[in-house]
């Protein structure tokens, strides 16, 4: 498939997820970069926003709980343009039940080419990047264009 562009914007929209035992690490590195993350839009699934909101009084628009299909809801968003960025604090550790939505989110934030955090320091490099608060070009897949010539 070709690529194309897509343009972020210097305002985000940033998904927010953690596995049970790294909630209360997110919680406390939005704590830490409360400032920096209340000028963009924040999602998170489920359970993970409403602690965050709850903690930090951001403003997050919660999806379902990742295991009753928010890691699923991200994707689409992501598929759809409408995420620019995850954070993920995941567990290595510790299987989760849906193992499957959690790999398939991994997956399709890497199709889609957007930043991606798995932990503290990679969240860290991230929000602390020239490129974080910029308007942004990245590469992605062609997808119209791929569609367009399948149907002609």
């Amino acid at each position: 498939m070709k690529n194309t562009t897509r343009q972020i914007s210097a305002v985000k929209n940033i998904a927010l997820v953690a596995h049970d035992h790294c909630k209360q690490d997110l919680i406390n590195w939005c704590k830490t970069n409360r400032t920096l993350l209340a000028s963009h839009y924040l999602y998170a699934t489920g359970t993970t926003g409403e602690m965050i909101s709850k903690e930090t009084a951001l403003k997050i628009t919660a999806l379902l709980s990742g295991p009753m299909g928010g890691d699923q809801q991200l994707g689409g968003l992501i598929a759809e343009k409408q995420i620019d960025m995850l954070i993920f604090f995941w567990d290595p550790m510790n299987a989760v039940p849906h193992d499957p939505d959690v790999k398939a989110l991994m997956r399709i934030a890497t199709v889609w080419n957007i930043p991606i955090a798995m932990n503290e320091a990679s969240a860290n490099f991230l929000i602390s990047s020239s490129l974080f608060d910029q308007t942004v070009n990245i590469r992605i897949p062609d997808y119209a264009g791929y569609l367009k010539e399948r149907l002609t």
